[in-house]
């Protein structure tokens, strides 16, 4: 009887170090994994897709564009035709020599015209102390606004509410 009791007793032990261990490796494995200094992505840091509103002139077919290219960059889009788009320019304080046919809000942050969602990512990675970025007029080969292979050179540019404007990227054709 005590034999059997000691050899029960030796088959628990085991079971429960094995299993003991187990656990263990297995918590390491995702504490690891968890705490990993490993290089992440911006799209990875957020919960859930960067939600933007834009605001565009019902007969604008370049904005639909535009919309589209920031849907596939992982985007939430609320789209807002409207009537009376210089009003919302005017509400949103963008600077008459930089705006284009849409203008959209993310972040507190004012986006106008075809802006490519990398520079947006950056901008709302960076935290950037700027009221927006802008590119001015409507360039060909911008996002929205392709031709062919035709393709301007433009700036995307950042802007204030001191009227400071400054290049935040450039695209060569």
């Amino acid at each position: 009887m005590e034999r059997k009791l000691i050899h029960w007793r030796r088959n628990w032990l085991c079971h429960t170090v094995v299993s003991l261990s187990f656990v263990a490796i297995a918590t390491l494995g995702m504490l690891g994994i968890l705490g990993s200094i490993a290089p992440t992505s911006y799209a990875s840091t957020i919960s859930q897709a960067p939600n933007i509103i834009v605001y565009r002139s019902p007969e604008c077919s370049c904005c639909g564009g535009w919309i589209k290219h920031l849907k596939t960059q992982g985007f939430s889009v609320q789209d807002f035709p409207t009537s009376d788009i210089e009003a919302v320019k005017q509400r949103y304080k963008v600077p008459d020599n930089l705006t284009s046919c849409h203008t959209a809000m993310i972040n507190g942050y004012v986006i106008e015209g075809h802006v490519p969602a990398n520079d947006i990512k950056r901008l709302l990675q960076e935290k950037s102390n700027v009221s927006g970025l802008s590119v001015p007029n409507m360039p060909v080969g911008t996002p929205g606004m392709e031709m062919g292979n035709r393709k301007d050179s433009f700036n995307v540019v950042s802007f204030n509410d001191k009227n400071a404007v400054a290049v935040f990227n450039h695209y060569a054709s």
